[in-house]
């Protein structure tokens, strides 16, 4: 039986590069040959197998590890609320940093498949909503959230939601994540379960396949009514655009702050963590367990400047 009862840094950084590898090589590799179903290996095979196992093999206790604890219905319905005006903020800070990435690079960023007939909008709420929602919220809310929760609740909300962020491998879609890292993390927090997560994760995922979704079907309207309006250039537009976007993100920034403060904690749960089975041994390499980390940073800067000065 081992004395820890929470994962080690070094060894969720550890998983962490071996899975961020298997995504950059075996993910892209399934993704490309048909997408969906790719995307299913990806978060299944790839990302939730390898936590499970690693948990159940170094004789940690899933519930535990992964806060496997039950959501009240007031939770439910903040999750959804926070979630709701989460968004626009997302999206404004995505746009402002597309904005500034564009301003040097003529870099695209990639986008989710977009669903063009009902039957792809089911399909694609289970891959691209669900999916991503159960699995990446076990990896990052709960394995790795789990450990560096050692160095305190707040640095690890935000350095797991960075981590969450690089681990897409494309800076045009780094911003958002991290973001939504940070709201998931204080969920988990909060409420003192992964299922806060996993709805909040899929609840975002739904919103943005839905907006694309009734873009697509509505696409012809929206291109007539752009062409019979369009009375100022692409540069003043885009301006108008972020500051409506700008008031927006602004004023669900004052209502996620005010649901955050006033959602319902799960007291009963949110016990501190027993150290007392541990023991410490004195760290002579500390920043050995990091190395993993540092080679992803690595591997990210090198992909993206690639992408963004070579295409």
């Amino acid at each position: 039986m081992y004395g820890y009862k929470k994962p080690s840094l070094a060894e969720v950084n550890l998983v962490y590069l071996v899975l961020g590898f298997a995504l950059l090589i075996i993910g892209y590799l399934v993704q490309s040959k048909e997408i969906y179903s790719g995307l299913l290996i990806t978060e299944y095979i790839i990302i939730l197998l390898p936590n499970i196992l690693f948990l159940k093999l170094r004789g940690y206790k899933l519930k535990r590890v992964l806060r496997l604890n039950s959501l009240s219905f007031m939770q439910f319905i903040f999750i959804i609320l926070i979630m709701i005006f989460a968004y626009p903020v997302a999206i404004f800070f995505n746009a402002i940093f597309l904005a500034i990435i564009n301003s040097f690079s003529s870099a695209l960023p990639t986008s989710i498949p977009i669903p063009t007939t009902s039957i792809e909008y089911l399909i694609g709420l289970f891959v691209i909503a669900i999916a991503p929602g159960i699995c990446e919220e076990v990896m990052f809310r709960g394995t790795m959230m789990s450990a560096y929760d050692t160095l305190g609740y707040k640095k690890s909300i935000l350095i797991t939601a960075i981590l969450f962020g690089l681990f897409h491998f494309n800076i045009m879609n780094l911003i958002g994540p991290i973001f939504l890292g940070v709201i998931l993390g204080s969920l988990v927090h909060k409420t003192n379960s992964i299922y806060a997560s996993i709805l909040g994760h899929t609840l975002n995922n739904a919103i943005a396949l839905t907006i694309g979704f009734a873009i697509t079907k509505f696409s012809d309207q929206i291109n007539d009514m752009a062409s019979t309006t369009q009375v100022y250039s692409d540069n003043t537009q885009m301006i108008m655009s972020l500051v409506v976007f700008g008031v927006l993100a602004f004023v669900s920034s004052i209502v996620l702050v005010f649901l955050f403060k006033k959602m319902p904690t799960n007291e009963s749960v949110h016990d501190s963590f027993d150290y007392s089975g541990i023991v410490f041994k004195p760290e002579r390499f500390k920043i050995l367990k990091y190395v993993p980390i540092i080679i992803i940073i690595v591997t990210f800067l090198f992909l993206n400047i690639r992408m963004l000065f070579y295409v």
